[in-house]
């Protein structure tokens, strides 16, 4: 019967989904055509008994507006959002980046400092965390049952105690002046280890950046000027440095870095505890026995060096008070950092 046919056109319809704009064309041919669906029945309609006219053209004109409305319906749909196959062929279109990833706040400090010393001429050296007793300690003035030693609490292999995780990346300068005739200028940025135990301010790992510059008549009066330079680049033109005297194995004469505090401006506040300085580095001038231990001749040549902490220097820029958070990889922390390289 003419009335069951219009039902079963009718579900066909509004359950139909065009995939592109071929298929919603085939649609439109087969319902709409001049010899399509709907001229079919309405020929048909001329046949259809006086009783039934009414109802069955009532049904007529409702299938015929439902096709209709699901042919405007998906036009509206691709003129506004095009098929992923006109997409693939049309590179004009604006792409869907989705979400934006960032960089952590360690890579991107690492590389400030990185540009900011290779302003200066200085290149970026890399060696093995896993090292010997030889590069991590004895060849930077730590002999054996040496107190200083003790001031690092080291991670040894328990197979082999000749063996370590560095804990700290002046084991590169040692493999650089070795193999390295000066002059010298390098800096080298990694991670290094420590037995401590994890807290707010401390870790079991961490990332340094060390530099070391040797060639004829290096003074202290370069090794202050480069970490002026340093200090002003990465923090503000107005920030100041001190330095206080202190004592490293592999320096002499050695010494502590301040700079004036970057969010009172020296002022002092909680974060300086009302001092005005706040401590970043470590630094000094090659001991000469350290110079003899690499085969480089401490009466021709002299040099500075110095190392950082890249966690500190992160702090500092982003007052992040807890350490922790750097190796968590919580992404609510890491997405507020969308700083691009």
């Amino acid at each position: 019967m003419m009335k069951d046919r219009i039902q079963q056109l009718l579900a066909e319809i509004q359950t139909f989904k065009a995939q592109n704009k071929e298929e919603l064309e085939q649609f439109r041919i087969k319902y709409l055509g001049k010899k399509g669906v709907m001229s079919e029945l309405f020929n048909e309609f001329k046949t259809v008994p006086g009783e039934m006219r009414k109802e069955i053209g009532v049904m007529l004109n409702d299938l015929k507006n439902k096709a209709q409305e699901t042919l405007n319906e998906h036009k509206d749909l691709f003129e506004s959002k095009p098929a992923a196959s006109q997409t693939v062929n049309d590179l004009t279109l604006p792409v869907d980046l989705g979400q934006v990833g960032s960089h952590h706040p360690i890579s991107l400090v690492r590389k400030e400092i990185i540009d900011i010393f290779s302003r200066l001429g200085f290149n970026v050296a890399e060696g093995p965390e896993i090292e010997d007793d030889w590069h991590n300690f004895s060849a930077l003035n730590f002999p054996q049952e040496h107190p200083a030693r003790d001031m690092q609490d080291t991670f040894f292999i328990e197979k082999n105690p000749d063996i370590a995780l560095r804990t700290h990346t002046s084991s590169v300068q040692v493999r650089v002046m070795e193999n390295t005739q000066p002059p010298i200028r390098s800096i080298f940025p990694g991670r290094v280890y420590r037995n401590e135990a994890i807290s707010a301010r401390a870790h079991c790992f961490f990332h340094q950046v060390e530099g070391l510059y040797i060639d004829k008549n290096v003074s202290f009066a370069d090794l202050k000027q480069t970490l002026l330079y340093f200090a002003k680049e990465m923090f503000s033109a107005d920030t100041k440095i001190r330095l206080r005297p202190s004592y490293f194995p592999f320096t002499e004469p050695s010494a502590e870095m301040d700079i004036s505090c970057n969010l009172c401006g020296g002022e002092g506040c909680g974060f300086c505890k009302h001092t005005g300085w706040v401590e970043i580095l470590g630094c000094g001038m090659v001991d000469p026995a350290v110079l003899e231990n690499c085969g480089i001749d401490p009466k021709v040549y002299s040099g500075f060096a110095f190392g950082m902490g890249i966690e500190r220097i992160t702090n500092l820029k982003y007052q992040v008070k807890d350490l922790r958070m750097f190796s968590e990889n919580d992404i609510r922390f890491l997405k507020q950092f969308r700083s691009a390289f």
